[in-house]
């Protein structure tokens, strides 16, 4: 298949700039991944499309607020993106601008509480960044850092916690798994209390969800790599869950693409933590998942390409023909999916 058999059309305004102000209002639209057909409804009506004895997945990860504006020994304003945590305070990081930031440039943030400087220039254009600080650098972030939202949100956001899913725990994202935006804590203990097991997975998300597919076929498209775990106590719930006909809901192509990599061939769920860099397109079997609650996704993108490879190419575009019409909001501060 080709990654232009994924395009759908989407007029700019439908790009939801700001969260709404009740997480759970917005709007979900149920996709029967069997016969194509949609339904209309709100958020807070998930638990009608769940069962005693389904076990609902959530990813429990959270975004650290990784965006610092800092000034270079010249007195120019430069802009550092921590990536991944390579240890001993050494980071891979995008920078801006590129061209000031080369290796020996240094850094100060802040009042000078957090200073840096480039040790390497990447192939790719990335940098390796050694932090100098005092203390514990996760409260370092969170006093000088900022949410590093996606690049089609223009909006400055006005309260950080509104990119962070309400039961977020691991620090580590670098985006937020947004299909957990939606839910509140009361929505959750309902959930429990109608006999639905809860469960975390951990997936750091990384900045190459955003990154377009550039190969022509499918095949050819190398997925970035993402660290996740699965507790134990997930695994067996997900297992017993399996083994007693009760279904396996993921909250997120992020908790989907977790227990995918890591399930048995039946389903079932042993306790894991490494790299996965799964790709799942039309064609695919999915092991593991019976549904997923999922936002909308960006044309031609991996994620598109992971919610036709559970309902079908046909039904997600038709789906997602119908969002654009009845005026949905998209994308990461946008509206639901379930998909069943």
């Amino acid at each position: 298949m080709k990654t232009s058999d994924f395009y759908y059309d989407l007029p700019p305004e439908l790009i939801a700039q700001t969260p709404l102000e009740r997480r759970d209002q917005s709007r979900l639209m149920v996709l029967d991944r069997n016969t194509g057909a949609v339904s209309h409804e709100h958020f807070y009506d998930l638990p009608a499309h769940l069962r005693p004895g389904d076990c609902l997945v959530l990813n429990n990860s959270r975004v650290l607020p990784a965006r610092l504006i800092g000034r270079r020994e010249s007195g120019g304003v430069s802009e550092v993106l921590l990536l991944t945590d390579k240890g001993d305070n050494l980071w891979e990081c995008l920078v801006r601008p590129g061209k000031k930031l080369r290796t020996g440039a240094k850094l100060r943030f802040g009042e000078g509480e957090l200073t840096a400087e480039i040790e390497q220039v990447l192939p790719d254009g990335n940098r390796l960044v050694r932090f100098h600080y005092e203390g514990i650098f996760l409260e370092v972030l969170e006093k000088l850092g900022r949410m590093p939202l996606p690049p089609y949100i223009r909006a400055e956001l006005e309260d950080q916690e509104r990119y962070q899913t309400v039961y977020s725990k691991v620090p580590g994202s670098a985006a937020a798994p947004t299909a957990g935006l939606h839910f509140t804590p009361e929505l959750l203990k309902q959930i429990e209390d109608m006999g639905v097991k809860v469960v975390y997975v951990t997936l750091h998300v990384g900045l190459g969800t955003f990154r377009p597919v550039k190969a022509e076929e499918l095949e050819e498209h190398e997925m970035h790599a993402e660290y996740c775990m699965v507790p134990e106590e997930t695994a067996q719930i997900i297992t017993e869950t399996k083994r007693n006909g009760g279904r396996v809901v993921c909250v997120g192509t992020t908790s989907c693409r977790t227990v995918e990599s890591f399930a048995n061939e039946d389903g079932t769920m042993d306790p894991h933590a490494g790299w996965t860099s799964i790709f799942l397109y039309p064609g695919c079997r999915f092991k593991c998942l019976d549904a997923l609650v999922t936002n909308f996704h960006l044309p031609e993108s991996t994620l598109v390409m992971l919610v036709s490879a559970l309902a079908g190419r046909e039904n997600v575009l038709r789906a997602y023909a119908e969002a654009v019409r009845e005026r949905y909001r998209f994308f990461s501060f946008g509206d639901a999916m379930l998909i069943e």
